[in-house]
């Protein structure tokens, strides 16, 4: 039998987040390179079952990634500050 070691509210949230990025990096590097993603398709990723209460912190994670600058995120295929973010966005890898 092997214990899983307690982890606390901010190390549940930190792995989480580490998982949204990896999915997110996953999910772009299995499709074209002009390709882009919802950020509903890492929380799925990440949680089926639960994805709907991922979708804040996959697009917090998406932020992180455009500021790491590995990502864009878009709106109606254009490029957009990822500060005044209002409405659905699709994310792309960084040309």
């Amino acid at each position: 039998m092997t214990l899983e070691p307690k982890l606390s509210h901010s190390q549940k949230i930190a792995d989480t987040d580490l998982k949204l990025e990896e999915a997110i990096r996953s999910l772009l590097a299995a499709r074209a390179i002009t390709s882009t993603i919802c950020p509903s398709d890492a929380a799925r990723a990440v949680s089926p079952d639960s994805w709907r209460e991922l979708m804040e912190p996959a697009r917090r994670a998406a932020r992180r990634m455009v500021d790491a600058g590995e990502v864009d995120i878009t709106q109606g295929g254009s490029v957009i500050d990822p500060t005044t973010i209002k409405g659905p966005i699709r994310i792309r890898r960084r040309p």
